[in-house]
């Protein structure tokens, strides 16, 4: 199963996040995703690891045009000129001629930079820096506020998403306007996910694990979930997701969304990311 952008780029269905894999632990972790099977691997400039993920591409004899890579421009770079000068940063970093996938990591909208920082993402793909650009953590009006100043809607928009805060109103704008929404944190306190007695119930309905139930949940959205997986074991379970739930069990599971859902109090419309 794959998708494709608003732009024409065709992406997986699940993505391999890379948040706190650094150094050669980092590299080996990646580029045992990559050899199991992952063809999207997502990081960020603030995760400081574009090394170890260049490097995991370089060392799993993959060709280089075969992966997609995706990084995120943090808060303190906003500003035009500095944006551009972080995305030729990352490059250098992880040894790549381009990104496939550039996000601005959030809106940061007591700052208000972000739309400056979009139109630098607009010129880095005119330049051929990155394939496909896109947002993260944007509320509603933050993208229609892109969209109003530049003409440019994302192709991409990562937000917080899991059984217990399903973001059911910002996926179904995403959808409207013809972005696709990535889930990141999909399994939101793993510890509480995984022991949550309702979800352990269906997923042995279907002879599977909480995590594949809810990653394939996910995608039965139009979500694109980029879990993150130490194990080879663990990693390959991720990407087996060869059933599906019923309309009934899908509903089970969208009832469990919570107004406080979050896993940390990180609401777009307030929280600085620097």
């Amino acid at each position: 199963m794959s998708f494709q952008l608003n732009d024409g780029l065709i992406v997986p269905d699940i993505g391999f996040g890379t948040y706190k894999l650094n150094g050669a632990t980092g590299v080996n972790t990646i580029t045992s995703a990559l050899n199991v099977g992952y063809r999207l691997l997502d990081s960020a400039f603030n995760y400081e690891n574009e090394g170890a993920v260049g490097r995991a591409v370089q060392q799993s004899g993959i060709p280089r045009e075969s992966i997609l890579i995706s990084s995120k421009l943090p808060g303190r770079h906003q500003e035009y000129d500095q944006a551009i000068a972080t995305i030729q940063e990352s490059l250098y970093r992880a040894h790549l001629d381009y990104f496939d996938l550039y996000l601005i990591h959030w809106p940061n909208p007591l700052e208000d930079h972000y739309v400056e920082a979009w139109q630098a993402l607009i010129d880095a793909k005119r330049f051929g820096l990155v394939r496909s650009i896109g947002v993260s953590n944007f509320l509603p009006e933050h993208i229609d506020r892109l969209e109003k100043e530049t003409g440019v809607l994302p192709s991409i928009n990562q937000i917080e998403l899991h059984p217990y805060f399903n973001q059911e109103k910002q996926r179904q704008y995403d959808t409207e306007h013809g972005i696709l929404t990535q889930a990141w944190s999909p399994l939101g306190r793993a510890s509480d996910m995984l022991s949550d007695q309702k979800l352990q119930q269906l997923a042995a309905n279907y002879d599977t694990s909480v995590v594949q139930l809810i990653l394939k949940w996910d995608n039965q959205h139009g979500v694109m979930p980029i879990p993150k997986a130490s194990r080879v074991d663990r990693q390959r379970a991720n990407l087996n997701l060869d059933f599906t739930i019923s309309d009934a069990d899908m509903a089970v599971i969208d009832s469990m969304s919570k107004p406080d859902g979050r896993t940390h109090d990180q609401d777009p419309a307030s929280y600085q990311e620097f």
